[in-house]
């Protein structure tokens, strides 16, 4: 019998809320499949399995607190036979008995988040059309609904503080004086109800506080000339059609990536010592549209071409920002990359994420002077910086490392 725990999704997790079970007992699960859906400050993400078999037990209720490591379920390997019990028990658990009797009784099938989520918007479920498992209503389709419902999106309206009473003393010629208006800023994203930026904001400065009280950094710094990958890059997209031209971060996650092979001890973690990891699994950070960041994990970035990490940068940009990433895409991170894109500023210093021991940053890309066998020219010209923990590394090893993504930028068709 497998065992199936809440996983960590981050060195600032320490539980989630269990908010719906995608499986029931007997069904067959395989590696990768999602099996549940769990509230945390990052949004709600869904958790996958990395064995197969049959679910055996479901042992949390929906809306349940659950800390990292709990036991959430059982799990029967393929091939053991499966328990009479398990093939009977219930279809889900933590749904009241009058709850399931009235869905039945009005014959509507839907998953206890996306009831929730209806119930908190006041939306008749009757009015959604299923996609789910025998037309049940997902948390998509209630969203979905919502979407539709507040279309067209209204703009934050302008209000006006509420006029007070002159204190004793204060002519009522000044208190007459009109405030300035103020602009009221939606903070939920309605693509994840129940969350906002101050959440997210919350979660990421929780893990950096301590990241900064835990790991001793050291900072590196030095500037690439990007002439060669920008020309390259140019003439590459003359031959892509317009949806599937590369930009320049792709350039800059595979640049990362081939630099970790040649030095894979900032490929690491630290827990209880370096433990050098494998796979490349690089973090990139996604701004919100809203305010605060996420940062979503491309696997094996190595091995994927430059066509494959734009694909999955398409993939993975869009789901960050609407709080929706599996739980591998999240906690799998071996190295974090950071880039200001088309931003003005040049240069940007980032921390650590535990357990990584190191961040690369990229600058805009700007025009500056650059000196090159004695002669002054003007270049398009980026900064990449290492925030590297010295506990796993030194200055001699960060050099190499950042040596080494400048080489791999410099001859972009070996990318």
């Amino acid at each position: 019998m497998l065992e199936y725990r809440m996983p960590s999704l981050g060195a600032d997790m320490e539980s989630g809320f269990l908010r719906e079970w995608r499986v029931k007992p007997g069904d067959q699960i395989r590696k990768g499949d999602i099996i549940a859906e769990v509230e945390t400050q990052k949004g709600i993400i869904e958790i996958e399995v990395f064995d197969e078999g049959t679910i055996g037990e479901l042992l949390v209720k929906v809306d349940d607190k659950v800390p990292v490591g709990t036991l959430m379920a059982t799990i029967i390997p393929a091939g053991e036979a499966v328990p009479v019990t398990a093939e009977k028990a219930p279809a889900a658990i933590g749904i009241p008995a009058a709850e399931v009797a009235a869905a039945e009784e009005h014959h509507i099938r839907a998953s206890p988040l996306a009831r929730r989520i209806a119930s908190e918007k006041g939306i008749a479920l009757s009015s959604i059309h299923g996609t789910g498992p025998d037309g049940a209503i997902t948390r998509d389709d209630v969203e979905h609904a919502i979407s539709a419902r507040m279309a067209p999106e209204a703009k934050p309206e302008l209000q006006k503080e509420p006029p007070t009473a002159p204190k004793e003393g204060i002519s009522e010629t000044k208190s007459a004086i009109p405030s300035a208006p103020v602009e009221v800023i939606p903070t939920k994203p309605t693509s994840a109800p129940g969350f906002s930026t101050e959440t997210v904001r919350m979660a990421v400065a929780a893990a950096m506080s301590k990241s900064n009280r835990e790991i001793p950094h050291y900072y590196l710094e030095t500037r690439i000339d990007m002439c060669s990958a920008l020309n390259w890059l140019s003439e590459a997209n003359k031959q892509r059609p317009v949806r599937e031209r590369l930009l320049p971060a792709v350039l800059l996650i595979k640049a990362v990536a081939r630099a970790l092979n040649d030095v894979p001890d900032l490929n690491a973690w630290w827990e209880d010592g370096l433990q050098r990891k494998a796979s490349i699994n690089v973090g990139y950070v996604v701004s919100l549209r809203t305010g605060g960041i996420m940062v979503p994990t491309i696997h094996d970035a190595d091995s994927k071409s430059l066509d494959e990490l734009m694909q999955a940068l398409n993939d993975l940009i869009p789901r960050a920002r609407a709080l929706r990433l599996r739980s591998s895409e999240l906690a799998d991170s071996t190295i974090t990359v950071t880039s200001l894109g088309e931003g003005g500023v040049e240069t940007v210093y980032g921390v650590i994420y535990p357990p990584q021991v190191a961040l690369v940053g990229f600058g805009g890309i700007t025009e500056q002077p650059w000196a090159e066998n004695g002669m002054l020219d003007v270049r398009p010209v980026l900064t990449a910086t290492l925030a590297a923990d010295h506990r796993a590394s030194d200055g001699s090893t960060g050099s190499r490392f950042l040596t080494a993504i400048k080489n791999y930028l410099q001859q972009p068709d070996k990318l």
